[in-house]
């Protein structure tokens, strides 16, 4: 009798030990590069001080990785970088929640001829410009646009996790993740049209963008992983300031990304 009363005492006690430990969650966090591959975009240009209300039609744009051309030779936050930082509910589902970045660069391709429509200086255009960032001798085809200090992705996303495979000695450990999000987008813009001055270069919250991820996650002695990512994204951007005026364009995006994280 006295042993099934402290049974009764004991119980709730081990009960709620047994809880917190089933939810006790799981932190990680990551660094790591990107590159990417843009679809052909339209950006549209709203000047109206100038008489100005033109756009750039089916232009196309790539990345700049940086961490191509010697990624110990400069700042790790110059070339094309990613971070991820995240929470695993400890649950049956695996699912977690994770704040997702992405500093991807987007620039118009040089030397491309571009169709311009639309009106400029209240009369009409319609015909084809070259775009050139470096052409002293032409002012016309002097012109550039890029988001190089980056096109910026920031996702609120949820995650799901899949275990695959565990060795015996389980230290090591490979789970497949499914992300999806969405988030603003934060972009640095920069550019100069035909004989205007360049804006101002500055980064700003310019529109939204909704991805999907998924990835392969390799852990090594239950903290440090490597992890790899196939990423789909779409973005518009809106309201980005450019000389006496204001942008808008949207582009789809593909991303490689390989990460180097840790979890506790």
């Amino acid at each position: 009798m006295p042993g099934s009363i402290l049974l009764l005492f004991f119980l709730p006690l081990i009960t709620t030990a047994q809880i917190k430990k089933k939810r006790k969650g799981e932190f990680y966090l990551s660094w790591g590069y990107n590159t990417e591959w843009y679809t052909r975009s339209t950006v549209k240009i709203y000047q109206p001080e100038l008489g100005n209300s033109f756009r750039f039609i089916n232009v196309k744009g790539h990345d700049h990785p940086g961490w191509n051309e010697g990624l110990f030779s400069k700042a790790l936050s110059i070339p094309q970088y990613n971070y991820r930082i995240g929470y695993f509910f400890n649950d049956k589902h695996d699912l977690g929640v994770e704040i997702n970045f992405d500093h991807t660069k987007f620039i118009f391709a040089d030397n491309q001829l571009v169709h311009v429509e639309g009106t400029m200086h209240k009369d009409g255009i319609d015909r084809y410009v070259l775009f050139k960032q470096n052409d002293a001798a032409n002012a016309d085809s002097s012109s550039y646009y890029f988001l190089n200090n980056g096109a910026n992705f920031l996702l609120f996303n949820i995650v799901k996790r899949w275990h695959w495979y565990t060795n015996k000695k389980e230290n090591i450990k490979i789970d497949v993740l499914g992300k999806a999000g969405v988030g603003p987008v934060i972009p640095h813009v920069q550019n100069k049209f035909f004989d205007q001055p360049e804006n101002h270069p500055h980064f700003q919250v310019g529109g939204w963008n909704t991805g999907v991820e998924g990835a392969m996650r390799s852990t090594f002695f239950k903290y440090a992983y490597l992890e790899f990512a196939g990423k789909l994204d779409y973005a518009r951007y809106s309201g980005l300031k450019i000389y006496k005026g204001t942008a808008k364009q949207a582009f789809g995006t593909a991303e490689l990304i390989l990460n180097l994280g840790f979890t506790f």
